[in-house]
């Protein structure tokens, strides 16, 4: 068990949480009124440990990003180090530093001959704000400045700033911000669990990818930008696309000559089972947001690797580009994240994913398909999903949507097991590191969870 750095007062700093501190994506009310926050004093491997001195197994990885696990030594020893040689300069003003340096270089020796350029963000927002200038500018210079919209997907998510809230296809983050802001619209996702009805799977696939050309005729092919779209949606459900999406989205935009952008924050990294999303479903992109398993979320960074065709356009033609933040290329963010990615390389992990751990995950995901509120499972690497219904033939939801899924989320909490909840579908994602004993461990708790929900559900319609 991983050692308690320090004693906390947890009520002293409960109290303080609930006084002061806006959460993120939060019912503030509501959360106070349930006593506050659960506190996380530490970690290690692939558990939390809480001030109540329970052992938590993070099923997602913190926001899908730890993918070394928690308590890496090398990471800390990597910030450490640079924080004393070199804690911050930033890359504006004709400078450089050989974090940045080195950390653009390794991206790049990571991914298809053509991306050989990198721009530092901090977070997946920043990174997808940051494509949206790059993709208007560049038709700009390219003397198509009518080309300005870009289409996504509902229930995508790229971001919550206010760029990429409106990438992203998120209706509550719109309804409540006035979003999406104009010139960026949405097309049907590739959901086929929710929206597929009993249709062929790859027939619903080619039906979903032509939403897009009948969107991009219905704009004009000349007003549009480009189409960004996650791999697998993440906080979407898990929305893996059928086998025939990704081509027909492929064909479409070069047909067009439509920009395609692959969100690979989530995906990116090893969670697939292979470095990038991209490479699992032989997406062809042009832009490649990334972040989150970039530095395995130990230090914020993110970054936008931009192919020869957009970068040559704007190196040769567009002269400064007006745009970056102060933190990009952070020194000490940027040799975390070149550690990260030898770890990654040093043990194994995306080969463990993929021929391993994640056909192992799916397998043991798929023996829940036999309980009686269990509409589907589906995984993709360390990257699963667990549909809740309350009719598994008809797939029909519980009412209201979402109830079924906080309950389940809450006994999974109760439990010490992290399982998150988008709707009514369950969701899954844990550290790269993880065993077959600790799958076998995950499996066993979110099961019971499961029953106890299944109980509840039962009792309330009784």
């Amino acid at each position: 068990m991983a050692e308690i750095k320090r004693n906390y007062d947890a009520q002293s700093l409960r109290k303080r949480d609930m006084a002061h501190h806006f959460h993120p994506f939060t019912d503030t009310r509501a959360l106070n009124g349930e006593g506050g926050a659960r506190i996380i004093t530490h970690a290690e491997g692939v558990y939390l440990y809480d001030t109540e001195g329970n052992r938590i197994l993070d099923g997602m990885a913190g926001l899908w990003c730890v993918n070394v696990g928690y308590g890496r030594r090398e990471l800390a020893r990597a910030a450490y180090e640079q924080m004393l040689e070199l804690p911050y300069y930033n890359t504006f003003f004709k400078t450089t530093t050989p974090p940045a340096a080195e950390l653009a270089a390794r991206i790049s020796a990571l991914l298809p001959d053509g991306f050989d350029y990198v721009f530092f963000n901090n977070s997946g927002s920043e990174a997808n704000d940051t494509m949206l200038r790059m993709v208007r500018t560049y038709w700009d210079l390219c003397g198509k400045p009518e080309k300005k919209t870009i289409i996504s997907r509902h229930n995508a998510y790229h971001g919550s700033t206010v760029a990429g809230a409106s990438l992203g296809g998120m209706a509550a983050m719109h309804a409540q911000s006035g979003l999406p802001i104009p010139g960026i619209v949405h097309i049907r996702q590739p959901y086929w669990f929710g929206e597929g009805g009993d249709m062929d799977k790859n027939e619903f696939g080619l039906l979903a990818a032509r939403a897009l050309e009948e969107k991009i005729l219905e704009l004009g092919a000349d007003t549009v930008a480009a189409f960004i779209g996650e791999p697998i949606m993440g906080a979407g459900g898990v929305v893996i696309p059928p086998a025939s999406y990704w081509p027909e989205i492929n064909r479409i935009c070069r047909k067009y000559d439509i920009l395609l952008v692959c969100d690979e924050v989530i995906c990116g990294f090893g969670r697939t089972g292979n470095w990038f999303g991209f490479q699992t479903f032989g997406i062809e992109p042009d832009l490649i947001p990334m972040a989150k398993g970039l530095s395995s979320g130990y230090l914020p960074i993110s970054a936008l690797a931009v192919s020869e065709r957009i970068a040559r356009t704007l190196i040769e033609k567009g002269g400064e580009f007006y745009h970056g933040y102060t933190y990009s290329g952070h020194p000490a963010a940027a040799a975390v994240a070149l550690a990260n990615i030898a770890i990654i390389e040093d043990e194994g992990l995306v080969e463990k994913v993929r021929g391993d751990t994640g056909p192992y995950f799916l397998a043991r995901l798929e023996e829940l398909s036999d309980h009686p509120i269990v509409g589907e499972v589906r995984a993709s690497g360390l990257m699963g999903a667990v549909e809740l219904v309350a009719d598994k033939k008809t797939r029909q939801r519980f009412s209201p949507d979402g109830r079924a899924g906080t309950i389940c989320r809450d006994h999974c909490f109760a439990n010490n097991v992290i399982i998150r909840a988008c709707g009514d579908t369950m969701v899954s994602a844990p550290p790269l590191i993880i065993t077959r004993a600790e799958i076998d461990l995950l499996i066993e708790r979110f099961r019971l969870s499961l029953d106890q929900t299944w109980r509840d559900l039962q009792e309330e319609s009784a």
